[in-house]
Parts: C-alpha cells; sequence; structure tokens
C-alpha cells in the first residue's frame, strides 16, 4: 500500500468520524429531554452572552467554564437549541479524533484505530445529547491524560505543557472526577520521576500550571470575580455535600458486575503488565508500565466518581479505549492464542457498545427516559422557535407532553405581560432565552437535596441569603415567581421577605410573590 494512499484513506476516516460523531450526537441531543438536566446551562450561557457574571449575578457550584464555552457557541451559531446541542456534539467529535490520533501514535493499525473511536463516539457524549458537567469534566480529563501518555512516549514538552491546562478545564467543568484524576495522575508521574530520573519535565508541567492559574486569575479580576465568592461556592460549599455520600460509600460484589465490561476491556493490559513486572525486575522503568499506571488509575478515579455521583452511569466509554490500549499491549507481548484471545476482545467490545447504546442512547436512560414512548413526542417549536427540533417529551409528562408545553406557554404569556422586573425559581431554566432578557434566577436550578444551593441548615446559607439580596437590590426587582416541580423545590430563602410580600396563586404550579411593599 502506498504512503499516498494511506495519507488519503486516513483523511477519509477522520472526515468519516468527525462527521459521524457530531451527527449521531445531534441526532440524540434532540430526543427527548429532563429538563433541570438538559437545559442547565441554557439559560446560564445566554446570560453569560449578555454579560452576566456567575459567582456574581447568579450561585455556582460546578462548571462556570460551560457557561463560558456555550456563551460562545451561541454567539457564533445564534441562541437556539440546535447550536446548544451542537456544543456537545464538537466535544464528541474533539474526543473521537484526538483517539484516532493517539492510537496511531501508539502505532495500532488504522483500521482498528477507526474501530475504536468509532465505538467511542457512540458511547461517548449521545448517552447525554446535551453539554453535562460530568462529561466535559471526564472529556477534558481524558485531554490531559492522552497528553501526559504522548508527553512520555514521544518526550514532547509541549504536551507536558498541556496536560496540566487540561486538568485545569477538567476542574473547572467539575471538580470530580477531576480532582480524582488529577491526584492519581500526579503519584504515578512523581514515580515516574523519581524511577526514570527525568526530573527535568517537571519545570514543563509547572509552566502549564502556573500559566493557567495566571489566565484564571487574570480573568477573574477583569470580571470582579473576588476569591472569596469564588472559593465559597466552587471549593467550600460542594464539600458539605460532598462528605456525606463519602460516609455512605459502600464496596460490594454487585460493582464488578455494573462495570463488567469495562473490567473486560482493561484485562488483558492489567494481565500482562502484572505479568511482565514478575518477569522482567526493570520493568519498572519501562514506559509501558507508566502508560498503564495512568489508565488504571483513570478508570479507578471514574469508577470512585459513579460510585459518588447521583447520577446515571456515563463511563462504557472507557470500553474502546481500554480494549485498544489491550489491543497494543497484545500486538507487543507474546501470548499463546493471541488471535482468538483478540477476537474475543473485539466481540466484548462490540456487544457493549451496542448494548449500552440500545440502552443509554435509543433508550435515553441517563434522562430518565428509558420507559417513555417517543412517538408522543412534540416539536419544541410549540414553546418557542428557539427551540425547533427538539422532540419535547419528559418523564413527568411522559403520557400527554402537550400539557406540559400548554403550562409553560401559559407561564411564559404571565411572565411577558407582567413588564415589572422580576426573577424565577424553577426548574425549566430556559425562560431567560425564550423571553429575550434575564429573570435573575439566583440559581441555574433547584433541588431537595441541597446539591444546587445551600439548604437552611447549611453554613454557607447566609452567603447565599447575601447573594440573593444583592441580585434582588441591584436589579431592582419587585416579583419573584416560583415554580413547583413534581419533586419539589426545596427554597426557603423566599421566607426573608415574608413580613411584606404579597403571595398569589396563579395556577397549581406558579405563584408570584410582591415585593412591592418591601423596602430595599
Amino acid at each position: 500500500m502506498s504512503k499516498k494512499f494511506k495519507l488519503y484513506k486516513n483523511k477519509i476516516y477522520i472526515l468519516f468520524l468527525f462527521l459521524f460523531s457530531i451527527i449521531i450526537n445531534q441526532y440524540y441531543g434532540n430526543l427527548g429531554v429532563f429538563p433541570m438536566d438538559s437545559f442547565h446551562f441554557f439559560d446560564s450561557g445566554y446570560r453569560v452572552l449578555n454579560g452576566e457574571v456567575p459567582f456574581i449575578d447568579y450561585w455556582l457550584v460546578k462548571g462556570p467554564l460551560l457557561d463560558y464555552i456555550q456563551a460562545t457557541f451561541f454567539y457564533l451559531f445564534g441562541v437556539n437549541w440546535q447550536a446548544y446541542v451542537f456544543h456537545a456534539s464538537i466535544f464528541n467529535a474533539t474526543i473521537t479524533i484526538s483517539t484516532f490520533f493517539v492510537l496511531k501514535n501508539f502505532k495500532l493499525k488504522t483500521d482498528y484505530c477507526f474501530l475504536y473511536s468509532l465505538l467511542l463516539s457512540i458511547l461517548a457524549y449521545p448517552s447525554s445529547g446535551t453539554p453535562f458537567i460530568d462529561h466535559h469534566s471526564s472529556f477534558f480529563s481524558l485531554l490531559a491524560i492522552y497528553s501526559l501518555l504522548l508527553a512520555i512516549r514521544n518526550k514532547n514538552l509541549y504536551h507536558w505543557i498541556l496536560a496540566p491546562v487540561f486538568f485545569g478545564l477538567a476542574f473547572l467543568s467539575k471538580q470530580v472526577p477531576a480532582a480524582y484524576i488529577i491526584l492519581t495522575s500526579s503519584l504515578v508521574l512523581l514515580l515516574y520521576f523519581y524511577l526514570c530520573r527525568k526530573i527535568e519535565y517537571i519545570r514543563y508541567l509547572l509552566i502549564g500550571t502556573f500559566l493557567f492559574i495566571f489566565i484564571i486569575l487574570l480573568f477573574g479580576k477583569l470580571n470582579n470575580i473576588t476569591v472569596g465568592s469564588f472559593l465559597d461556592q466552587f471549593i467550600f460549599f460542594p464539600q458539605t455535600i460532598g462528605l456525606s455520600r463519602y460516609s455512605n460509600l459502600n464496596f460490594s460484589p454487585r460493582i464488578a458486575e455494573k462495570f463488567i465490561y469495562i473490567l473486560i476491556s482493561i484485562s488483558l493490559l492489567f494481565y500482562i503488565n502484572i505479568k511482565n513486572i514478575f518477569i522482567n525486575k526493570n520493568y519498572k522503568k519501562n514506559n509501558d508500565f507508566f502508560f498503564f499506571l495512568i489508565l488504571f488509575f483513570f478508570l479507578i478515579s471514574l469508577v470512585l466518581h459513579q460510585l459518588l455521583t447521583k447520577n446515571q452511569t456515563f463511563i462504557f466509554f472507557l470500553i474502546p479505549i481500554f480494549t485498544a490500549f489491550s489491543h497494543i499491549s497484545i500486538e507487543k507481548n507474546n501470548l499463546k492464542n493471541k488471535k482468538i484471545i483478540f477476537y474475543i476482545l473485539i466481540f466484548c467490545c462490540l456487544f457493549s457498545t451496542y448494548k449500552y447504546h440500545l440502552r443509554y442512547n435509543e433508550g435515553r436512560k441517563f434522562h430518565e427516559l428509558k420507559n417513555v414512548n417517543f412517538n408522543l413526542s412534540v416539536d419544541a417549536k410549540k414553546i418557542d422557535q428557539k427551540l425547533m427540533g427538539l422532540k419535547w417529551i419528559t418523564p413527568q409528562y411522559s403520557d400527554n407532553p402537550q400539557d406540559e408545553i400548554n403550562f409553560i406557554n401559559s407561564t411564559t404569556f404571565i411572565l411577558r405581560k407582567d413588564k415589572s422586573k422580576k426573577m424565577l425559581i424553577t426548574n425549566y431554566p430556559f425562560f431567560s432565552t425564550i423571553l429575550g432578557y434575564s429573570i435573575f434566577s439566583p440559581s441555574r436550578v433547584y433541588t431537595g437535596d441541597g446539591t444546587t444551593h445551600p439548604l437552611k441548615n447549611n453554613k454557607y446559607s447566609k452567603v447565599y441569603e447575601k447573594l440573593m439580596k444583592d441580585i434582588i437590590s441591584k436589579n431592582d426587582i419587585k416579583v419573584i415567581y416560583v415554580i413547583s416541580s413534581k419533586d419539589g423545590i426545596n427554597f426557603h430563602y423566599i421566607n426573608m421577605y415574608k413580613h411584606c410580600y404579597n403571595e398569589i396563586n396563579l395556577n397549581a404550579r406558579l405563584r408570584k410573590y410582591d415585593l412591592t411593599n418591601c423596602s430595599k
């Protein structure tokens, strides 16, 4: 095969992967919604686009980076649902193409690079379809992992600089799993620097780290985000949420059952490396050993995160990645029945991809839509033209989505009719975008478990109360609207105006609190 033909073949593969990874995510991103999660960055991206600043104009527990990325997509492609889904689709394409190039760099045959990257594109972002903090944090971390692998393999200084930048972006997407991956990768790197006497590379990691920190501090300064507000909202308050989850963590044999195909995909890589440690006393200084450690602890970090999070499982994208690196390891080592082992590995990868595609893409399990009849869905342009293309159906109104659309439209009519400055507390975070102006929500969304804002007995409730008062005072808010949800919104902060507000029940789910009699 000529070099020219190989180059042409590579370009065809890359183009196909790019287009496929975007199209598949656009398709599933338009198939049903879980409003609180699916629209999580829709309004906040619009608000950032119009000059509002997280940590100042709304409480932000996680994901400030996604608000700014989404604002950029809205700026480039217009404020609409398709631009919102395209945000996730581009990330799906980025991870897919990056995986292809990394596997090529590890000398895997092009056809296999294409196959594993294609399977990854099916399992990566389409499970959500829309921008999601866990996905962004994991995928930025994966890019950092790839940078470390290439830095060690190719001794490329730029990859050493890029790795901490990607880790920083992962952390600003969501604190975990990024923090777990940063910690475990740092420990592996310390071992690498010590055993292989590669201390000189530390300076390049530090350059990337300090460069990222400097840019973030400068950005915060330019936007008047104080270090105190950042620490309270993004660092200290989330710790009050996570501590209880650690105490309730329970390891059981069912964990292995839950992640069985991920474990199968990495089993050969694990076996070969453990075997090499025992038969070769110098193997601990071999680059392959450190590749294995970095990938293994990446897996441990993501599994730990899944056990602690309340979200659906999303890490099945690891299967084609670990299968690919197991394949690379098999090619480099002499194993009996190598072909049979390889075919079994490929079969497990294909089978598991098909299985989880049906469950999480077709069944939309990640957004709690697994028992929904999508034939009942309604075109969301009935809500607003900005939502054109979205097939509206939610878990709460799966039997009759038109009822929910009617409620949303009647609420929109009431909000449009009221010309006063208003605040809206809701788990439909798209009203600012639909109305065309901010409704000054103090949080993106509101849960009853205290993960989105401090509950009454939380020590940061006073900090949140001050933020809300500042928002109301600064924007001269005259009325607060609250849309209740079936799972309830535990939002007690309205009570600080109880002495002066006038409460009006507009319908079964919409309440109005008139603050015109309240002094500033």
